[in-house]
């Protein structure tokens, strides 16, 4: 059994989703700059980090790297590369990274958008499929849409056409009829293509400063959008909408998630520390009288599960490194190594299984699409409740 609710928690509505009575996805709707686009001044450049200083939305500052500069989108003159950037350039860029704690934003002219089959990424280049489609789909709907690469980049205008673009085909593509995928995705990403050349173009009549295009962050619909798909990538088609002020003491499982510790019905427990440069989680027998080989198995099959809850909850994302309890066998831990790759693939957010190390530490990564959880509660709520 699965619903998805539409509630509150301190003021902020809150998307969450409940399979069996389970907090399993949750999302804070907030008000974001990250994916906003914006005309910006360049105000420094900084040789030896290779980047430059702008600033954007008047009073704030973030800073883009050369790598991310694309020619195109310099608009008060034409260079050649980002090597020519020089201050007081002016300069549409997309924010990357939202600021944190002492981090200014990252901005980048990569600019992305969005359909609803595909992808479009300025400067980038080929075409790539989500690794959440079979393989046989997801070769056969590259292989199609490189056929017509040539005739896409041709439809660009002709001030960004040097730069490309790259396409990412979503996972929603998988749920096309097969004999009009096809034609459906290229619809898609040609009225990208359209978007991308409008935004650019409106960048080059805007006055310093203003906002082209603004995140959806702040627009509860598109979290709903996200929990569909989350119960679509397990499997379950039938769920109800709900919405209620209060929910499955959400307000209780969300402040758990501030938690270090997190118990596991075998008796056994997590420890997850959120640290500048990793994540570190380790698995710990506790409770657990029974200490035979099957019992140890048990616990990391279960905090596997549970791990891999908790990343999604909290929205850790960068290097994430796990210690289960040591397993004698290699065989053994070498199943567990397998289990963890398969919950990775089934993540919404792409998450990689790197290694394990002669430690026995299995190391993951996982994008960043947001501020962790912890960072959105301390830094944005605990601000709301400030007198």
């Amino acid at each position: 059994m699965a619903d998805i609710f539409v509630s509150e928690y301190k003021n902020y509505p809150v998307v969450s989703v409940y399979i069996d009575d389970k907090l399993s996805f949750l999302s804070l709707v907030r008000e974001s700059d990250l994916g906003s686009i914006y005309l910006c001044r360049v105000d420094n450049i900084i040789d030896n980090l290779q980047a430059a200083f702008v600033r954007f939305a008047d009073a704030q500052i973030g800073y883009v790297p050369f790598k991310s500069i694309l020619p195109s989108c310099v608009v008060n003159r034409s260079i050649n590369s980002a090597k020519d950037i020089r201050q007081g350039d002016e300069i549409i860029l997309q924010v990357d990274t939202e600021a944190i704690k002492l981090k200014k934003a990252k901005l980048t002219s990569n600019i992305s958008v969005s359909g609803k089959y595909s992808v479009v990424t300025l400067g980038k280049s080929g075409v790539g499929a989500s690794l959440k489609l079979s393989d046989d789909i997801r070769n056969s709907m590259i292989a199609n849409i490189k056929k017509e690469y040539k005739s896409l980049l041709e439809k660009c205008d002709l001030f960004w056409a040097d730069a490309g673009f790259g396409i990412i085909i979503r996972t929603e593509a998988g749920d096309l009829d097969p004999d009009n995928a096809i034609s459906e995705i290229l619809s898609d990403i040609e009225a990208s293509i359209s978007e991308l050349s409008q935004i650019l173009d409106e960048g080059r009549k805007r006055s310093l400063y203003s906002c082209i295009k603004k995140s959806k962050l702040g627009d509860v619909n598109e979290h709903i959008t996200k929990a569909k798909n989350f119960l679509k990538s397990r499997n379950i088609d039938e769920f109800q909408i709900i919405n209620d002020s209060v929910v499955h003491s959400i307000k209780q499982d969300i402040e758990k998630l501030l938690s270090n510790k997190v118990w596991l019905k075998s008796g056994g427990f997590l420890i997850i520390e959120q640290l500048e440069s990793f994540n570190a989680i380790d698995v710990n027998s506790g409770k657990a009288i029974d200490k035979k080989k099957d019992s140890i198995s048990k616990i990391n099959y279960e905090a596997a599960d549970e791990i891999f809850r908790q990343i999604r909850l909290r929205n850790l994302s960068g290097m994430i490194l796990i210690d289960f309890i040591n397993m004698k066998s290699s065989e053994d831990t070498e199943k567990l190594c397998s289990y963890v790759r398969a919950l990775a693939r089934k993540e919404p957010v792409h998450t990689e299984f790197i290694d394990i190390t002669g430690l026995g530490i299995i190391e993951l990564t996982r994008s960043k699409n947001d501020k962790t959880l912890k960072e959105v509660l301390q830094n944005t709520i605990n601000a709301v409740d400030k007198p």
